[in-house]
């Protein structure tokens, strides 16, 4: 793929992940009757208007990143009727609220579609996917593909519980179920009280065995992994903290550096090889959209998670910020974010981020 093509897929992705992030604002504010000035396709100046309905202009503009929304009375004139700031606080919650859950949404739908594509974990089942030369797991005849079922007759119904059931007859002989196709077998091994460095008492990896699955059947997965993700996003900076991962893999990437792990994920084997479309590309469009969703809702002043911490004191102690206060503390936050961005994106440039 030439690299104006990548560039043009990569600003059309991420333009569409952020125009929905602001379909979310939008579709929030209409429902609770906040009144919709204009909806922007990039960013301004203004391009030209495409058309009005409603009362909304619908717009186009010359920077071509991503979109906004502009809501009567959202900087000014807090008091005029059908705008932001004389809705009722939970609906501006809402309507805050709403982008964020907008893309993580998305997060959700993208990796239920990879799962159609790969099959998803039947959790209640263990497959070994492979075993160490010469472990006891090998001498008992444990091959790739099979499934665990029995250990010290205990019935087996998920990989920690095989691990505690191992572990804890460290050195015993055990009786082991498994089967392989439609056969049933049991054999007898001595889980190793001191295995060799990186092999486990008995020497196998495990994991759990894929299934079809249909897009519905896929959602809750598809929550399941946008929610590890998020957590995962919002523990780096503790791992960081604590050793466990190398500040240069965790600083944020701007433009560039987004562009260089795009290039660099579409040189990874395909997990599902002749699949219609890549899922390297979809897992990493999903964190992006997963991304745009955590780090707006963080309670930094000019993002939404910002706006919801100006809300809420209105909610728990019905004393609202003033709007000057809050315009005056946003522009400082923005100020303070675009410098932040500017080296970012410098840092992309002077400390390329190394993949492995």
């Amino acid at each position: 793929m030439s690299v104006v093509s990548s560039i043009v897929q990569l600003i059309l992705a991420l333009s569409a992940l952020i125009i929905l992030h602001e379909i979310g604002h939008f579709l929030a504010a209409k429902f609770f009757k906040v009144e919709v000035e204009e909806f922007g396709l990039g960013y301004p100046p203004r391009a030209l208007t495409l058309f009005e309905k409603n009362g909304v202009k619908y717009t186009l503009n010359w920077l071509p990143l991503g979109g906004f929304v502009r809501l009567k009375g959202e900087t000014e004139d807090q008091d005029a009727p059908g705008g932001l700031h004389t809705a009722n606080p939970w609906a501006r919650l809402m309507i805050y609220l709403s982008g964020p859950l907008m893309n993580l949404l998305v997060g959700v739908l993208i990796f239920a579609f990879m799962y159609t594509q790969t099959g998803a974990p039947d959790l209640t089942r263990v497959q070994v996917v492979g075993v160490s030369p010469g472990s006891p797991a090998e001498q008992a005849g444990l091959q790739d593909g099979d499934i665990i079922t029995l250990a010290a007759g205990e019935q087996i119904t998920s990989t920690d519980k095989l691990s505690q059931t191992i572990y804890s007859h460290l050195g015993e002989e055990i009786e082991l179920g498994f089967m392989r196709g439609e056969q049933i077998y049991e054999v007898s091994l001595v889980p190793r009280e001191n295995p060799p460095e990186g092999e486990g008492a008995i020497g196998i990896y495990m994991n759990y065995p894929l299934e079809a699955v249909g897009f519905f059947g896929a959602l809750p997965y598809g929550a399941q992994a946008t929610y590890y993700y998020s957590i995962f996003l919002l523990s780096i900076p503790g791992e960081v903290i604590r050793g466990a991962i190398d500040p240069g893999f965790a600083r944020p990437v701007g433009y560039k550096g987004i562009y260089d792990a795009y290039q660099y994920v579409q040189q990874q084997e395909e997990p599902v090889p002749g699949s219609p479309i890549s899922l390297n590309v979809l897992r990493f469009f999903a964190s992006i959209t997963i991304s745009l969703g955590v780090i707006n809702l963080l309670p930094i002043p000019a993002l939404d998670g910002g706006r919801i911490l100006f809300t809420l004191p209105e909610i728990v102690i019905r004393r609202r910020i003033p709007l000057a206060w809050q315009n005056v503390i946003n522009m400082i936050s923005i100020t303070a974010l675009m410098a932040l961005f500017l080296y970012i994106n410098l840092l992309d440039f002077t400390n390329p981020i190394q993949f492995p």
